[in-house]
C-alpha cells in the first residue's frame, strides 16, 4: 500500500496534540523534534516551528476522506468555530463545481487542512 503523510509545523507540541485530540487524534510518537498524531487512516506529522506566525503561515495539506461531513461535525462538536477569519476555525464543506465536497480546518498554527471528499 502506498501512503503519504503531511509534515506540518507546530509552535508547541502540547498545544497541537491537545487541539487535535479534541476530535479524535491520538499521539503515537513524540520526541523533541517530531510528533505523530493519528485518527483512523489519517496520520499527521509535526515538526517544531516555535517562531511561526500563524497570520503569515502558508503551510497546508489535503485530507482526502470518505465522509467529510462526519469529520467536520466531529471538529465542530469539539468547539472549533465556523468563521471566515482567525484561527483555529472551520469552513463548512460544500459541493464544488467538479462534484467533490470540500471544507477546511485552519489549526492554531494557521495551517490549512482541506477536507476533501471525491464525488460519488
Amino acid at each position: 500500500m502506498d501512503d503519504a503523510t503531511p509534515n506540518l509545523p507546530s509552535r508547541d507540541f502540547t498545544v497541537t496534540a491537545e487541539f487535535y485530540s479534541r476530535f479524535g487524534f491520538t499521539e503515537s510518537w513524540r520526541d523533541g523534534n517530531w510528533m505523530i498524531l493519528e485518527r483512523g487512516g489519517i496520520t499527521l506529522e509535526f515538526f517544531p516551528h516555535p517562531q511561526l506566525d500563524p497570520a503569515t503561515s502558508r503551510f497546508s495539506c489535503n485530507l482526502r476522506m470518505d465522509d467529510v461531513q462526519s469529520f467536520f461535525e466531529d471538529i465542530l462538536r469539539s468547539g472549533v468555530p465556523v468563521k471566515m477569519a482567525g484561527w483555529p476555525r472551520l469552513n463548512r464543506p460544500k459541493v464544488e463545481p467538479w462534484g467533490g465536497k470540500v471544507g477546511a480546518l485552519i489549526d492554531p498554527d494557521g495551517t490549512l487542512l482541506r477536507l476533501v471528499q471525491e464525488p460519488d
